[in-house]
Order: structure tokens, then sequence, then C-alpha cells
């Protein structure tokens, strides 16, 4: 999706020009915290010829703790529940409404945090993510709300993160973007034929609050 690429695009540049500034500053220091957070996801799934636009609002809820590692560096990791997905609209002669395809982890980000000031860091690492339930939905001329075995989907999820960050001591905002690495849909033979469904992988940006409680 759209907002996949020019984010990517816009955190390189920017992370670039970042590493330049490093050695300019003098108020970098990071100490250590722990706290809670949480905030709004913007999800879809992507494929390598093809993604929809639509995107599903969820929200992400947990905790983090930043361990520094020197005066500007530190390790972030954090404990989430994070909700994922697509939403897909369709309007046609025969039918009209939306589906939504929900996806419910329990995700544990691991990243590098640089201060670039006191108050305003850029993140960067993977995640690891294990699936605890699923289902679909759809509003208009169908209507229907299932719940998916989650063995019929990959459980495990991983990829990507990288973001940015600005703190007003004890509270923080920030904004990251997740690129999956894992096919959301396990393989599987019917006939003589293998196929993959859903055969795409996960795709979010985060727009987060935290507060630190140390």
């Amino acid at each position: 999706m759209k907002m996949q690429t020019n984010f990517l695009c816009a955190f390189t540049l920017f992370l670039s020009a970042s590493f330049g500034m490093l050695h300019a500053q003098n108020d970098e220091n990071v100490t250590t915290e722990f706290g809670v957070k949480g905030g709004l996801n913007m999800s879809n799934l992507y494929q390598n010829n093809a993604d929809d636009e639509n995107v599903l609002y969820g929200f992400n809820a947990g905790v983090y703790a930043t361990l520094p590692i020197s005066d500007f560096i530190a390790f972030q990791p954090e404990i989430l529940f994070t909700t994922k997905g697509a939403k897909l609209e369709y309007d046609n002669a025969f039918v009209s409404g939306s589906g939504k395809f929900k996806l419910n982890y329990i995700e544990v980000p691991l990243l590098v945090r640089v201060n670039i000031t006191k108050n305003f860091n850029v993140q960067a690492g993977g995640y690891a993510s294990y699936l605890v339930s699923s289902k679909v939905s759809g509003d208009g001329d169908f209507n229907f709300d299932e719940n998916i075995d989650t063995d019929d989907l990959n459980k495990f999820d991983a990829g990507l993160a990288a973001g940015i960050g600005v703190d007003f001591n004890p509270i923080s905002i920030g904004l990251r973007y997740n690129y999956g690495l894992t096919t959301v849909g396990k393989e599987r033979t019917v006939a003589g034929t293998s196929y993959t469904f859903p055969d795409a992988k996960n795709s979010n940006l985060s727009l987060y609050l935290s507060y630190k409680l140390n």
C-alpha cells in the first residue's frame, strides 16, 4: 500500500540525515525507563504484485523498557497486544459491501533507539508475533461474523520495524511502521495443487502514546 512506500522512503532519508547530526548534539543522553504504551493501528496486507488500498483500523497496547547502551543509544524491548489485518470494499452489479479480515497478535518488538536530541529519537529493529485469534466479518448485502481457526494460518509472524518518537517526560508520542516478512496464510495442497491463502504479508503503521512509570 502507498503508506508503506512513502513512510519507508521518508524514514530512510531522515535517518541518514540524523546520524550525521549525532556528534553535534550535547544532550542526547538516554536513561533507563519502564512504562506502558498504546495507540492506533492502520493495517493492511500486501503482496508482491498487488495490494489493497483500504486500511483496517485497530489498536496496540502493552509495556516497554528502555535500557541504555551509551549516552545516546538504548535497547528497547516491548511486549504488545496488537491488531492487524485488512479491509476490502466491493461494489458490483451483484453485491456491495465491505469485509474485514482481523488478526490479533502478541508482539515482541526488539529495537535500537537512538536519541538525536534529548527529546527526539529514532528506532529501528525487528519484531516477532504470535497469532492468538482471527476472524472475518462483513457488512452490506451479506452480513457475517465468523472466527477463523488459527491452525489454518501461520501462527508466527516476523518483520522489520522503524519509527520516530518525541519525549515530553513522562509522556511520549511516536509513529512506527512494521513491514512483515512472513506470509499470513499457510501453504496447503488440495487435489494435488499447492496454494497459500491468504498469500500476503502484514503491513502496519502505528501512532502510539507511552507513559513512563519510573
